[in-house]
């Protein structure tokens, strides 16, 4: 079984000759992937023998004697599939046993240990990394960066493509959550079956998570909500949400509020509305908004998201800084009036 790299899905069940008679190692942080590979496993064994057992223990609650019960025969089948979780909280005396078996194990058997990573325990890896009879299966966490192609190859997993600035999207509007993006298309495989999943398509059922998260910086920073608005950016910003829906959201905000302030005095909310391109309760915010600003200001803050935009599409060195930047700008101007 090759090791959980970036773009792995384990979509496909292990063949019993990797999994039984073997121990799997299943070491790093990402609980997704280590699960999966568990559930992979768990899989594999009953794939081969419907009628295998599947026994569960904590390490820190195992004892040789426990390890020797989950690992017996039972009256119906031969074939069990054990899984000793969270191996860095095993007792010392408990290793020379764990060692013993991992050098010569059951045939019929398949043992997973799983270490959720860190220093503790890592003598005990070491040895079994030289063992023959073990594969260890590294979950090694993704990268923001490579987010992408994770999701690229969740959707390669189910049979499905997706174009590379759709995979883009979706991590921006679902956020880095690997549990959530592999649902994420699992949802859009089974709704556009055989189809190439385009940004439309994905835009069509997550676009509001990462709009909703673009705007509540804008609105706030518009407000002159300092403290909040900086709040929201950082929240917008560890949950993936790309850059440019958040200048793009400010530029949509600052032209609802020129255009309201340059409209015709007593119009119709309805009008207002279709003016601006808002939704009716939208139009009351801006109303709200725009008593603390004149024409000048909102120039201002226009041209100050126009500045950060180009720094940002320029590959600015520090997006997070350019952002913080903008909505102390913004904010200021309104509260400067």
């Amino acid at each position: 079984m090759p090791a959980a790299r970036v773009g792995d899905t384990m979509a496909s069940i292990p063949a019993a000759a990797q999994v039984l008679g073997r121990v799997i190692l299943v070491t790093g942080k990402e609980e997704f992937l280590s699960e999966r590979t568990v559930q992979g496993v768990r899989a594999g064994v009953k794939a081969f023998d419907v009628e295998a057992e599947i026994a569960e223990s904590s390490a820190s609650e195992l004892t040789l004697a426990s390890l020797g019960e989950m690992a017996a025969p039972s009256l119906f089948s031969s074939t069990r599939c054990v899984v000793v979780r969270g191996l860095e909280g095993l007792a010392d005396d408990c290793y020379d046993g764990i060692l013993d078996y991992a050098s010569a194990p059951v045939d019929d058997i398949s043992l997973v240990l799983v270490h959720g990573g860190g220093q503790k325990g890592s003598g005990l890896l070491a040895k079994l990394r030289k063992l023959p009879a073990v594969t260890e299966v590294k979950s090694e966490e993704i990268k923001p960066g490579d987010l992408s192609r994770f999701v690229a190859s969740e959707f390669a997993g189910l049979g499905a493509k997706i174009a590379p600035d759709a995979a883009t999207f979706l991590v921006t509007a679902v956020g880095g959550d690997l549990r959530s993006l592999a649902a994420a298309a699992h949802q859009l495989t089974n709704d556009f079956p055989g189809e190439q999943l385009t940004v439309e398509k994905v835009q069509r059922y997550f676009g509001g998570r990462a709009e909703a998260k673009s705007f509540a910086v804008a609105d706030a920073a518009f407000a002159g909500r300092k403290a909040q608005a900086l709040e929201e950016l950082r929240w917008a910003m560890d949950g993936g949400t790309a850059a440019v829906l958040i200048t793009s959201a400010m530029a949509g905000s600052a032209r609802s509020l020129a255009r309201f302030l340059g409209a015709p005095n007593g119009m119709r909310e309805g009008d207002l509305a279709r003016d601006l391109g808002v939704p009716p309760w939208k139009v009351r915010q801006v109303r709200d908004q725009s008593r603390a600003w004149t024409p000048e200001g909102i120039s201002a803050a226009l041209r100050a998201v126009a500045v950060a935009d180009a720094d940002i599409k320029g590959q600015a060195h520090d997006a997070a800084y350019t952002l913080e930047r903008l909505v102390l700008t913004v904010a200021g101007l309104r509260a400067g009036r």
